[in-house]
């Protein structure tokens, strides 16, 4: 919506085919795309760190047909519940709704 650039600044995803789109975001928006280099995890730590978490539950090499999007929401519920270091303990999920409150309080 209304709120977009405020909210997402930056993504910084995979070099893979399945996000080549992405960075067509850029001309639409004020949101900039960054693409790790190949074999790089260092330049995505926090990505990185979330697929580790993920992998508790889905083994990588598992496909994701396997999971029902059940299977797959509590998963996302899980992570983003978790209190992370980076968020001084706070949780995603806490974090991005601060975050949220601070964009739409202001007008």
């Amino acid at each position: 919506g209304s709120k977009w650039n405020q909210i997402f600044k930056s993504i910084t995803t995979d070099n893979g085919s399945e996000f080549a789109d992405l960075s067509d975001l850029e001309q639409v928006s004020k949101t900039l795309v960054y693409y790790a280099h190949p074999y790089t995890s260092c330049d995505k730590g926090s990505v990185e760190r979330h697929n580790g978490l993920i992998r508790r539950y889905i083994p990588k090499g598992d496909r994701m047909d396997k999971y029902s999007v059940e299977d797959i929401a509590k998963i996302e519920v899980w992570c983003n519940s978790l209190p992370r270091k980076i968020l001084n303990y706070k949780t995603p999920e806490e974090y991005f709704d601060t975050e949220l409150d601070r964009i739409y309080r202001r007008r």
